[in-house]
């Protein structure tokens, strides 16, 4: 799974709520994906493209465990968030959901919103195509590609997987 796209740059610490406001919970997800991040960036939901990739610092969803965040995000047609370090609930969350997820140690120092980025989440690695820059990280589990590749657990259940038949 090798994604390219540009680059929308967020900050250390961006809890659920800040992802998708609670003033639009209740109006579906094509209503929350016009308006994900928008207090931390209005361009953002405003601007952003399909296949554009999300990068963040450290703690990313924290706080409330909403699934809901993952699924606006997602909604949005970005292709991938990478991130220094998910809050564990928002990276199984986005998991389930088959939204591909990689951490990167020092991934928030290696772009800015607008460069150009390539992201291997197999491998683990994301290059800046516009510094020539690259770091390299931890790819998810063979469990997690495996549920990100068949489009998030219900449809990886439905594929019959040897995680689910009591042979990991």
């Amino acid at each position: 799974m090798i994604f390219e796209g540009t680059c929308w740059k967020f900050g250390h610490n961006i809890p659920t709520d800040l992802i998708t406001p609670t003033n639009v919970t209740l109006r579906g997800i094509d209503e929350m994906a016009r308006h994900v991040l928008e207090t931390a960036n209005p361009d953002f939901p405003k601007n952003v493209r399909p296949g554009d990739i999300l990068v963040a610092g450290r703690n990313f969803g924290c706080s409330s465990g909403r699934a809901i965040a993952a699924k606006a995000l997602k909604a949005t047609g970005i292709s991938a968030i990478v991130a220094e370090l998910f809050s564990r609930t928002f990276y199984r969350n986005g998991h389930e959901i088959g939204l591909p997820l990689l951490e990167v140690a020092g991934v928030h120092d290696l772009v800015e919103t607008g460069d150009r980025v390539r992201v291997d989440i197999v491998g683990g690695a994301i290059e800046n195509l516009t510094s020539g820059k690259s770091l390299r990280g931890a790819p998810p589990s063979e469990f997690l590609l495996e549920m990100v590749q068949a489009g998030g657990l219900i449809p990886l259940l439905k594929t019959g997987s040897r995680f689910f038949q009591g042979n990991p």
